[in-house]
């Protein structure tokens, strides 16, 4: 086995990146000239770097040789503008599945990183299915779920669908915002911060990755990626709160504070050039009655169970913040 990764130096695959370290499984690492290697430079001595991109199309044939095996999880979550979000996660997807076809079957498994935000809204009394019908809310999840059918109507190689929910641990900056908002006592919400939503801690979400490289009953399967465990907005901050050791003030907001937030973050954003976490199309998202998937398949199928619940995945994640000095 040689495992091709692609966004290896990102958030969510940098942690992919130490789990086939981990499992001393042979990995090449698909990264820009000048990419940021912070998170993955301790594991570089031990894998193959290959320069190149998959909005590149001439650089993924040269870095598919000698790879049996593919985990695609280079995407867009942030974009200044509609058409950025299409270029990465689509066009970018297309290009990297026309490589793979072209290497006829040397690529023996090909595991595509999604999103829930490519399924539809869902609340815990009926959480999304894989089978569902898509109903995206946003350019971002609208992207994702055309990337999705990009592999299921073109790639030749057995392939696996992953969607996660809202991810958070060690290396995130998103997540840290709130971790920050609590430090300052506030618990913030919006909308009485009761949207009911999945979650998954990093390192299971990067287990479940890597273990769906090869496990028999994966290939023409999509699987949501998610703990068990449902929680809220509210919630989240609480266990922060819990875990920060610290008191907090209630902090309600109006939704129409939030898209005014978005507005000018928006707005903030196109004038340094920049993408942040909020936008107008982020409100959409938290608009939504909720991100609540169902994980049947996932245990019963694969038999992953992702187990770290709120409470043990926030520890973890103040720790390795206070070790970085974020917090």
């Amino acid at each position: 086995m040689k495992v091709l990764l692609t966004g290896a130096n990102g958030f969510v695959g940098s942690h992919i990146l130490d789990t086939l370290v981990e499992r001393g499984l042979p990995a090449v690492v698909l990264l820009r000239p000048g990419a940021n290697r912070r998170w993955i430079e301790p594991n570089l001595a031990q894998c193959e770097i290959r320069a190149g991109s998959i909005t590149d199309p001439s650089s993924l044939e040269p870095a598919l040789r000698g790879i049996t095996h593919v985990i695609h999880c280079a995407g867009r979550t942030k974009a200044l503008r509609t058409e950025e979000y299409y270029a990465t996660n689509e066009a970018g997807t297309r290009n990297l599945v026309d490589a793979v076809n072209r290497a006829g079957r040397a690529v023996q498994r090909f595991v595509c990183v999604s999103s829930l935000a490519a399924s539809r809204p869902a609340v815990a009394s009926a959480p999304a299915r894989e089978d569902d019908p898509p109903q995206p809310v946003s350019e971002y999840g609208r992207s994702k779920l055309a990337g999705e059918e990009v592999v299921r109507r073109h790639c030749r190689a057995p392939f696996v669908i992953l969607r996660p929910p809202g991810v958070y641990g060690p290396r995130d900056t998103d997540f840290l915002q709130l971790f920050r908002a609590v430090r300052r006592h506030l618990l913030p919400s919006f909308g009485g911060g009761s949207q009911p939503l999945s979650l998954v801690y990093v390192r299971d979400l990067a287990r479940a990755t890597v273990l769906a490289l090869e496990h028999p009953a994966a290939p023409g399967r999509t699987f949501n990626v998610a703990a068990p465990e449902v929680a809220t907005p509210l919630l989240l901050a609480r266990r922060i709160a819990e875990a920060l050791g610290t008191w907090t003030v209630p902090l309600p907001l109006p939704w129409w504070g939030l898209w005014a937030v978005c507005l000018a973050q928006e707005t903030g954003s196109r004038i340094t050039g920049r993408p942040g976490i909020l936008s107008r199309q982020k409100y959409l998202e938290a608009r939504a009655a909720g991100w609540v998937c169902n994980v049947t398949r996932l245990r019963e199928e694969l038999g992953v169970e992702c187990g770290t619940d709120l409470r043990e995945g926030v520890a973890r994640t103040r720790d390795w913040y206070r070790g970085e000095g974020w917090l």
